[in-house]
């Protein structure tokens, strides 16, 4: 694994990686009905499954294969699983916390499968595999309970053990790195490192790490209240491979953050910023080039290391980015030394 770790920090140094886009996006194209969450696997549950995306990667493998395909073939680098919901805790809400362990590890299967068929057909250009792990939907400095600012409904080690089998089930899938992304508080994601850093030392093994916040509203804060140089700064004791943002806002909105992650971070910078900002139905009206002109500024001015899309970004708008990654250098890491080179 730490040939795996060697190998695409290697390639980093060398040129800016693309990430995928949206998964619920394309999803959202097949007009899929209860019967297709459900499956045969879970004809008989007793509650609605519509609307859980993670558990299509059981019932309907093909759907999610052929997004995870597209994404490649539009120029992606590394596609993330269909597991950002693939926490017990997440899975609470469709009352499938058992289906955790099989939810992740055949996501991470059959995202490794498309890695594999595609990098065969072209070896000089490796294709990867990142375990997507989402912030749940609980957090632990926060009240949900305003007149209750004390109350948490989570508790730290409660995430823990939630990203913990998470991380197993993906590691077992096969997955190349690990993301924890649209991190909004802090704490949770200390939870779900603090996790991967147990599985690494039971498995004797290690796997790259990328951390990706989100940052929330123009005040430039998580929802915990972390500003971005806060937010590096709480989770560099972790040998990153690398920090950046995602979700939340468009690319334009982004920069000024991104910026400041550039200039003080010791890792590799990633952004997988939404297509714009929603409309006012809630959809992302960004084109393919108007959101990689944004991303090329980026680029230019050396900001980014990994580069890719989040919310209402389809194969065509990381096609663009793509296009205008392969036209610059990568940035270069402040620090002779960095944590990078310690994995």
């Amino acid at each position: 694994m730490r040939n795996m770790s060697r190998n695409i920090k290697e390639i980093l140094k060398e040129r800016i990686l693309v990430l995928d886009g949206a998964m619920g996006t394309m999803i959202q194209r097949h007009p899929l009905e209860e019967e297709d969450f459900k499956g045969e696997r879970f004809k008989d549950h007793p509650h609605s499954l519509k609307g859980n995306n993670d558990l299509l990667s059981i019932t309907r493998p093909e759907i999610i294969k052929d997004i995870h395909r597209q994404y490649f073939l539009a120029g992606a680098d590394i596609v993330e699983t269909n597991t950002f919901s693939g926490t017990t805790i997440a899975q609470a809400d469709y009352h499938l916390e058992d289906a955790v362990y099989e939810i992740n590890f055949e996501s991470a299967k059959i995202a490794k499968e498309v890695a594999d068929e595609i990098t065969a057909q072209e070896p000089h250009k490796p294709r990867f595999v990142a375990g997507s792990i989402g912030p749940t939907n609980r957090t632990a400095s926060l009240s949900p309970d305003v007149n209750d600012p004390g109350f948490r409904a989570i508790t730290f080690d409660e995430l823990v053990q939630a990203y913990k089998e998470q991380v197993i089930a993906l590691t077992d899938g096969g997955v190349d790195l690990l993301l924890v992304e649209t991190v909004f508080d802090t704490l949770n994601a200390k939870a779900a490192l603090f996790a991967i850093e147990e599985v690494s030392e039971e498995k004797g093994k290690e796997w790259p790490i990328m951390v990706s916040g989100t940052i929330t509203d123009a005040s430039g804060r998580t929802l915990s209240g972390q500003t971005t140089q806060a937010f590096l700064i709480s989770v560099s004791h972790m040998p990153l491979l690398s920090i950046g943002l995602n979700c939340a806002l468009g690319a334009k909105q982004l920069r000024p953050y991104l910026e400041t992650l550039s200039e003080k971070a010791d890792f590799f910078t990633s952004a997988h910023p939404n297509a714009g900002l929603p409309n006012e139905f809630g959809q992302y009206d960004e084109t393919p080039e108007e959101m990689a002109e944004q991303i090329e500024d980026f680029l230019s001015n050396n900001f980014l290391n990994i580069v890719g899309g989040c919310c209402g970004t389809t194969p065509d708008h990381i096609r663009a980015i793509a296009d205008v990654a392969a036209k610059y250098q990568p940035r270069v890491i402040n620090a002779e030394e960095s944590m990078v080179d310690s994995l």
